[in-house]
């Protein structure tokens, strides 16, 4: 261990031995422990290191949520970034790590990334809308976190700067996996309110980064970032691949709103070749990239009409597996206000429900989404949206 600290940057050292961790908590307990761990990323073991990023991923961010030990660790991975055995490769502790050995440096921006991200939720209202898991009925439980959480999560809203600043230089990688893994940090990072003043610099850096990459995946990723940071992507409305044209309109567009919706429909049009863009999703982006598209052209739109033949074709094609992403929040935004049975129904509506009806034996699309109908103030079955036709 005192090999391992003398060879760490001054921040991380100072990080490690001031830090009173044992009054921190994490998600088994008592912080105490954390500081060998952090230790140990850059241990020159691969397995140890592996193990250490286990310790991260299942205590100090467990399935996402944040605990108090979450910031001071943050920002020591942060501290570390530069360390040399950042560039070592090792391979992934659990099942799901199947694919080829990483470098330290990616699963490190990785990890800053979903604490990132983590800060976000709930900062931003209309952003979490536009996110694949967003549901109405969240919102009723937003209120309800004990104190440690609401200190563990203002506490990592806290350090954005300077997470931020340790993952700037990265975004100019000639490393295509390091860069895309600093930006799946920076997206969530420079969407803060507090951060606005950073992203300027960030957009002119990816600008000119854009100008010389060549892959899909890495253009999209700079689409998307740039989109959801509300900067002008018009000219990507127009690029040559349609992933990068879609990444460009998943943001608050802010000009060519009725060009970016259109984008974004015209992929909805043909949902398996969306899907197909990118067999590893974008840092970000979990679940089929439809479910994405899907979010972001609903919040786009300016009323349901604008989107409901791609929305109603969604409903009647009736796939069982995924009501909960596409089924549930398109009826949604076709109730806005929640049903009111004081007026008729529109004629776009009108549809939505029939496709419902027609559907519901064979895949439960009724049934299945229920909380979804109740969210919307409407009956809860069958038999009851029937009536209403």
């Amino acid at each position: 261990m005192t090999r391992i600290l003398g060879g760490l940057p001054a921040v991380a050292q100072e990080l490690l031995l001031e830090t009173d961790w044992a009054s921190h908590r994490h998600a088994y307990g008592s912080g105490e422990d954390i500081p060998v761990s952090l230790c140990s990323l850059v241990d020159e073991d691969a397995e140890v290191r592996s193990g250490a990023l286990a310790a991260l991923d299942m205590g100090v961010l467990h399935q996402g949520s944040l605990y108090t030990v979450t910031a001071p660790a943050a920002l020591f991975v942060a501290a570390i970034l530069d360390h040399p055995l950042c560039l070592a490769e090792h391979e992934g502790l659990f099942p799901r790590d199947d694919g080829p050995p990483r470098s330290l440096r990616t699963d490190l921006l990785d990890w800053l990334g979903r604490v990132a991200e983590s800060a976000a939720y709930g900062e931003d209202p209309a952003r979490d809308r536009a996110n694949w898991e967003w549901q109405p009925w969240h919102e009723d439980t937003r209120g309800e976190r004990d104190p440690d959480e609401l200190a563990a999560l203002q506490a990592c809203r806290d350090i954005r700067p300077a997470l931020y600043d340790a993952v700037e230089p990265f975004l100019s990688s000639s490393d295509p996996q390091i860069c895309e893994s600093a930006l799946g940090v920076a997206t969530p990072l420079l969407s803060a309110p507090t951060l606005a003043d950073r992203v300027p610099r960030a957009a002119s850096l990816l600008r000119a980064r854009l100008g010389i990459m060549t892959g899909r995946r890495e253009r999209s990723a700079v689409a998307r970032a740039l989109s959801l940071w509300g900067m002008d992507t018009s000219d990507l409305l127009a690029d040559s691949d349609p992933a990068v044209r879609v990444c460009a309109a998943l943001g608050p567009v802010r000009v060519e709103r009725p060009r970016a919706l259109a984008v974004l429909l015209d992929a909805l049009r043909e949902p398996r070749t969306t899907d197909g863009w990118f067999p590893e999703p974008l840092r970000g982006v979990d679940g089929w990239f439809r479910f994405t598209v899907l979010r972001s052209a609903l919040d786009l739109a300016a009323s349901f009409e604008e989107v409901a033949p791609v929305a109603i074709a969604m409903v009647a094609a009736g796939h069982r597996s995924i009501v909960d992403y596409e089924s549930g929040p398109i009826l949604f935004r076709a109730f806005p206000g929640g049903y009111d049975a004081a007026h008729s129904l529109t004629s776009a509506q009108r549809t939505l429900l029939r496709a419902f009806v027609d559907t519901d034996e064979a895949t439960g699309s009724i049934g299945s989404n229920w909380l979804w109908f109740r969210a919307a103030g409407l009956p809860e079955n069958r038999d009851g949206i029937a009536a209403l036709l």
